[in-house]
């Protein structure tokens, strides 16, 4: 058992104090107002491979990794020094440079599923600009989206499913036209009824439909090869294009995503700031066909000052050069599924209801279940109270996590046998605190028994 200690967050909460004074809730973007979990946010000073520093000098074992893209950990030398590099000469030009050739050349020619590419600022840019491009493309205005996949905070998407097996989208911000939400379908994922009910009900309006491929932003609802290959069959049949929403799973879990490591074939793809080395950068491909409509080249219209910034194309060469070596993604899945499996034994030995589901470097914790989650309508919403209890017990041991069970954890290069030792020993000690006779049990569904939480 590790030693139990109860982190300062003296300095972190000052700084949070004044923070509230300049943003709104203190922070630039929601989940850090840690809202979800207990106390209040950490300040986070500096990372170093596998660790996290906050603003009271507390170290913890980082399984965020700023959201997933810090693949090879904080800090990674390769980066550090092509970056710096880069930066003696200038750190914006809006203009182009040979960088841009480079990354693009480094990931079309190991990337059979794209031919031509477009780099922009952030993954939700990406993914405007590639609902922007399938509408130019087909000529069509409505968008299939399923429920618990999120795309990034753009207008058409946010939107949740109301009642009924296939409903048109409803507002989940304020500030979105419903007119907005009237162009967007919500269905449930891993539903083929339903799927085959909105291409009847709306035919031959449907331009696209976009999917995480590997949903992570909403747990882990990881979706069979054949629900993924029917949809793949579906939007052929009907003209319309399937755009794999990658910001997350792309060179996560391998260097040609989920697309490659499904052998399915979409008809645009979109990257998040894991092309970036974690700096702000996205991008969208697709076939040159395809994106030949994109300007200049072709009608529909998508700029950015910022797009191909050379100092996160920089970034980004340095960490696909990384990625792309041999042998990288096979040592890194394995040390996961080891990881993951030796935590799946202790729950399973205490019988705790916990299902740790994980592809490639990254898995999920569903409490008060056995069962593999595959829709978001699934995931018991007090249960998130576990996840709280556990979320505290982690940081008083050394061990981050994002702050929501509905969030993911990524395992890095960096995250050596001996740091997940540790980590995994901090988590044992956690679950037993969550599970522990003081701990009252959540309302909710019975529970389901064990499945195999892989495919």
């Amino acid at each position: 058992m590790l030693k139990v200690k109860n982190i300062s967050r003296e300095r972190s909460a000052e700084l949070y104090a004044k923070a509230k004074t300049y943003f709104p809730g203190g922070v630039n973007s929601p989940v850090r107002a840690f809202k979800s979990v207990y106390g209040t946010p950490l300040f986070i000073k500096k990372g170093d491979g596998a660790y996290l520093w906050d603003a009271d000098d507390n170290q913890f074992i980082d399984f965020c990794c700023s959201w997933g893209p810090l693949i090879l950990g904080h800090n990674h030398p390769a980066i550090r020094e092509k970056v710096i590099e880069v930066m003696q000469n200038g750190m914006s030009f809006g203009a182009p440079t040979a960088l841009e050739n480079e990354l693009a050349e480094l990931i079309l020619s190991n990337n059979k599923f794209i031919e031509k590419i477009r780099f922009n600022s952030s993954g939700t840019e990406a993914v405007m600009s590639a609902i922007r491009l399938a509408r130019g493309y087909t000529k069509r205005d409505k968008i299939l989206k399923f429920e618990g996949c999120y795309h990034g905070h753009l207008d058409a998407l946010l939107v949740k499913a109301g009642s009924g097996l296939v409903t048109f989208g409803e507002t989940s911000s304020a500030g979105v036209p419903k007119a907005y939400a009237d162009e967007t379908i919500v269905v449930a994922l891993n539903d083929k009824e339903a799927l085959v009910k909105a291409f009847n009900d709306f035919k031959n309006q449907i331009a696209a439909v976009i999917i995480e491929p590997i949903p992570a932003n909403n747990g882990l609802l990881l979706q069979r090869k054949e629900f993924l290959q029917y949809l793949r069959e579906v939007c052929t049949a009907n003209g319309t294009l399937l755009i794999f929403d990658e910001v997350i799973s792309g060179f996560r879990v391998g260097f040609t995503g989920a697309a490659g490591l499904y052998n399915i074939k979409p008809d645009i793809i979109t990257y998040g700031k894991i092309i970036g080395g974690g700096l702000p950068v996205g991008a969208y491909g697709s076939s040159a066909e395809i994106m030949s409509n994109v300007s200049p080249e072709g009608p529909v219209y998508q700029a950015g000052t910022l797009s191909g910034n050379p100092v996160a194309m920089a970034a980004g060469i340095a960490q696909l050069t990384e990625l792309n070596k041999p042998g990288f993604y096979n040592s890194l899945d394995e040390k996961t599924t080891t990881f993951v499996d030796e935590m799946l034994d202790f729950v399973k030995d205490r019988n705790y209801p916990v299902n740790i589901t994980q592809i490639g470097s990254i898995f999920w914790f569903a409490f008060d279940t056995k069962a593999a989650i595959r829709k978001a309508e699934d995931i018991d919403p007090h249960s998130m109270d576990r996840f709280k209890t556990m979320h505290q017990e982690l940081l008083n041991r050394g061990v981050y996590m994002g702050p929501s069970g509905y969030e993911v954890g990524f395992v890095s290069a960096a995250h050596t046998t001996d740091i997940l030792n540790t980590a995994k020993q901090a988590i044992f000690d956690s679950l037993d605190v969550v599970f522990g006779p003081s701990q009252p049990s959540p309302g909710g569904r019975a529970l389901n028994e064990q499945t195999d939480y892989r495919e």
